[in-house]
């Protein structure tokens, strides 16, 4: 079974993908590959509601195909079915972080231009993750606390799991 790298968007789910399986699978790259757009311009011509679909679909079809380590957005949780989904997994791992911390890092990162970010004031992003703590929360069967840690212990935390 697949073990799911969970958390709000800069908790640094890709990094540490990356460092547990050169081969993992992050959802939002293989996304931009299938629709041959940014997320950014995809939310601009179909919206949200279209990216959440796909989302959905791409998340089905790893865990059919047993992918080992899967990365995905950090919004997978907002949807029902995707819950649904994750409740049978018996890895789904939160990557747990301060708001400020992340708020700090996406700011930073101007190689990754993110829509929710981007479009809304720090009040309402905040309001954003506020509502997704609990859905994390629920869905996580390991908690990794990783405000202190560099990627490479987060990784090796999870390796051991």
């Amino acid at each position: 079974m697949a073990k799911i790298l969970l958390g709000f968007m800069g908790a640094g789910k890709t990094t540490v993908g990356r460092i547990l399986d050169p081969k993992f699978h992050d959802m939002d790259e293989l996304i931009v590959e299938e629709i041959g757009m940014s997320i950014n311009d995809y939310f601009a011509v179909e919206g949200e509601a279209a990216f959440r679909r796909r989302e959905a679909e791409m998340l089905e079809r790893l865990l059919e195909n047993e992918a080992a380590i899967i990365s995905p957005g950090g919004g997978i949780v907002v949807n029902p079915h995707n819950r649904a989904l994750l409740e049978k997994n018996p890895h789904n791992i939160y990557l747990r972080v301060n708001f400020e911390t992340l708020y700090s890092r996406i700011q930073n990162d101007k190689a990754m231009q993110r829509p929710l970010f981007l479009n809304n004031t720090k009040e309402e992003f905040k309001k954003i993750f506020d509502g997704r703590l609990p859905l994390y929360e629920a869905i996580a069967t390991h908690i990794v606390d990783v405000e202190d840690k560099t990627p490479e212990e987060i990784a090796e935390i999870i390796r051991c799991l």
